[in-house]
């Protein structure tokens, strides 16, 4: 299996792929959430195949996406507790529907890329992977599914999961962090195709917001234990700056007990529009990102509208992040170590960081996208 996308061909004038044009394509998702970046992986992997059929688990309620075509699991209690559904989802990709198609194209943090939709002599199996589930491969990154009395379950659905997916003729990667964990967990080769970020919409900011004068750190994403938003407030204390936290999540209330305590002024923003998100990235002095995540588009965002990044030397950050010119990657979590960092900032050039998160841009990942679907099913 070649593990370079090759040459990159033409996108089709209407927006979809010319290897694909006359065959029958099912697109498959996990389930839809109303934010995340895997949904946005897969609206723009949607715009590339147009007339394709799209399949989801279920869609979370205040998703307004259409032509996502639910599986059963949508219509039990289930869908509202991804835990309690997690041993069920490889035998409800494998019941989704009797229809069969030339290529199926899944996008795949849990179990996607187990669905089957047609023999491997006549359907090819494409998978696009945001990374190998963690609750199951590597739940020390977030806690999820680590408890010693989950450990019996977890290597039985590590079992299924490479056993259900043996029909995959071939996978790509979000990052070369994802391409590692495929080559280990699965044994199986990637391509690297990394994840489309609208660098343009937070790059073009109004004149108003460019101007702003960057005088808080910035932390942006979900308030979950792992993303260590109570670091974030810890090192804006230690730096002595003000610090602003956009999101959700089910850290809030801990968050705002802990901003009542520290001795700089933290601003909670809760769910910012994108058009509130670019102001608070051009408003930012340094994006506070101390988390091993497998790529990372929130840096990539921030990267786009000039702010450098402070974040940990390790995932994602080590393919986005260029340590000493768009950004400081450091080895230790330490509050003050991270803090020391901030004085450095003056040392960097926003056009240098902006030009760095050029490279991640939609264009570039329906490039790299199509060579790679076009590979795969020659």
């Amino acid at each position: 299996m070649s593990t370079t996308a090759g040459q990159t061909p033409p996108v089709g004038q209407q927006g979809g792929l010319p290897a694909l044009a006359d065959s029958s394509v099912a697109l498959v998702h996990e389930w839809f959430g109303v934010t995340g970046g895997s949904e946005k992986v897969f609206r723009h992997i949607a715009d590339l195949v147009p007339h394709a059929e799209r399949f989801v688990l279920w869609k979370d309620s205040g998703v307004e996406e259409p032509q996502l075509r639910e599986s059963w699991l949508a219509r039990t209690p289930l869908r509202h507790s991804k835990a309690a559904a997690l041993p069920l989802m490889p035998m409800t990709w494998r019941t989704l529907t009797r229809q069969r198609f030339d290529v199926v194209i899944s996008s795949s943090h849990a179990f996607a890329h187990t669905v089957k939709l047609g023999p491997p002599e006549t359907t090819r199996h494409l998978s696009y992977v945001h990374a190998p589930a963690r609750y199951i491969w590597s739940p020390a990154f977030d806690g999820r599914g680590s408890s010693p009395l989950l450990a019996l379950p977890r290597r039985a659905l590590q079992a299924v999961d490479v056993r259900f997916s043996r029909h995959v003729h071939s996978y790509a990667a979000n990052s070369r962090e994802v391409q590692a964990r495929i080559r280990h967990y699965w044994r199986r080769d990637a391509v690297v195709v990394n994840p489309p970020v609208d660098v343009d919409y937070f790059s073009s900011a109004p004149a108003a917001d460019q101007a702003q004068p960057r005088d808080y750190l910035l932390g942006v994403g979900r308030w979950i234990p792992y993303k260590r938003f109570d670091l974030i407030i810890e090192i804006a204390e230690a730096a002595g700056l003000p610090v602003v936290i956009a999101g959700s999540g089910p850290e809030e209330a801990n968050l705002r007990r802990l901003a009542e305590r520290v001795r700089v002024p933290v601003t909670v923003e809760v769910m910012p529009s994108m058009e509130r998100l670019r102001q608070l990235y051009w408003g930012a002095r340094a994006l506070l990102f101390p988390v091993h995540e497998d790529f990372g588009i929130i840096p990539v965002e921030a990267q786009a509208c000039g702010t450098p990044v402070i974040g940990i030397n390790r995932g994602g950050l080590l393919e986005t992040v260029v340590d000493g010119e768009t950004g400081f990657l450091i080895d230790s979590t330490t509050p003050d170590r991270f803090a020391a960092l901030t004085a450095r900032l003056g040392e960097l050039h926003t056009d240098r960081i902006r030009a760095n998160a050029a490279t991640f841009s939609a264009a570039t990942f329906a490039a790299k996208f199509s060579a790679w679907v076009t590979d795969a099913v020659a």
